[in-house]
């Protein structure tokens, strides 16, 4: 069995380093974080991984979290195959290749798998090396997403990002590379750390973005894979093609929550504009 779980634990099963589980006894594990004041642990999963074994707590914890509402500076996030990410602001983040750096290697241990007699101790071990190559790359690219989060959250108090179809992606042409980047578990880290750091977040449409202008909203049609710089012959405006698409989602993703967008002429948002008071209030 790759996991089991207990549905029914007793009381206080966690204590001094070890956990106490149904039939199995107290077991020493490596606690990674503290349980929360209030928090009852009622459930347990045991996994077992190439690395070793897990134990994952489900705890019941009384809380009322607050969901982040739109405030602050407003971030829109546009993801490529050339550029990982790139924001309103003009970050551009160089796509990480987790799985195509390792794909050498990971051919060579395959190699010396299939030359193993299927069963033996050998065999075994090769496979337990395959495995533990893919955890690796597994483990790189999720400490990836959630360090690039975390940057992104710096200072943003509202994120955009576009809407994909990702099955759709991950079944097309380039859905080796799509895969390898990892965009579904990017936006499921990126939604979690907004809303553990109090940053709205939402996901807008994700069509024609890198086909309007940012500047004058004029449509300036499809452009080429090899077009890298996005120019607006109506208004001049230029930047960076994905840069420009960000900022297309960021100006969708104010619309959506009610807010209006105004432009500095170095294609920079003013963000949110100053809430002002009502006299004799």
């Amino acid at each position: 069995m790759r996991s089991f779980s207990f549905p029914q634990l007793g009381k206080n099963p966690l204590q001094n380093g070890f956990i106490k589980l149904p039939i199995i006894g107290e077991i020493k594990l490596r606690q990674s974080r503290e349980i929360p004041d209030g928090g009852v642990i009622k459930q347990a999963r045991v996994v077992k991984r190439v690395s070793g074994w897990y134990v994952m707590l489900t705890i019941q914890w009384d809380l009322n979290p607050p969901s982040p509402m739109p405030h602050g500076e407003a971030v829109g996030i546009d993801v490529g195959l050339t550029s990982f990410v790139a924001t309103s602001n003009g970050l551009l983040i160089k796509r990480p290749r987790f799985f195509l750096d390792a794909e050498s290697k990971l051919k060579l241990l395959q190699q010396r798998v299939s030359k193993k007699r299927i069963g033996s101790n050998n065999w075994k071990k090769a496979l337990h090396k395959v495995a533990k190559l893919h955890e690796y790359v597994a483990n790189c690219r999720k400490d990836c997403h959630r360090k690039l989060s975390h940057q992104i959250c710096n200072g943003a108090g509202m994120v955009f990002v576009e809407d994909l179809n990702l099955i759709g992606l991950s079944r097309g042409m380039l859905s080796k590379h799509c895969l390898d980047a990892g965009f579904g578990q990017f936006f499921n880290i990126l939604e979690q750390t907004c809303f553990k750091r109090d940053v709205y977040f939402q996901k807008v449409d994700a069509r024609k973005t890198s086909q309007i202008c940012p500047s004058c909203g004029t449509v300036t049609g499809k452009k080429e894979l090899s077009e890298r710089t996005h120019a607006c012959s109506n208004c001049g405006y230029t930047t960076d093609r994905d840069v420009a698409a960000a900022q297309v989602v960021a100006i969708r993703g104010l619309a959506a929550v009610g807010h209006t967008v105004k432009m500095l002429a170095e294609g920079k948002f003013i963000g949110i504009p100053a809430k002002q008071e009502s006299p004799g209030l």
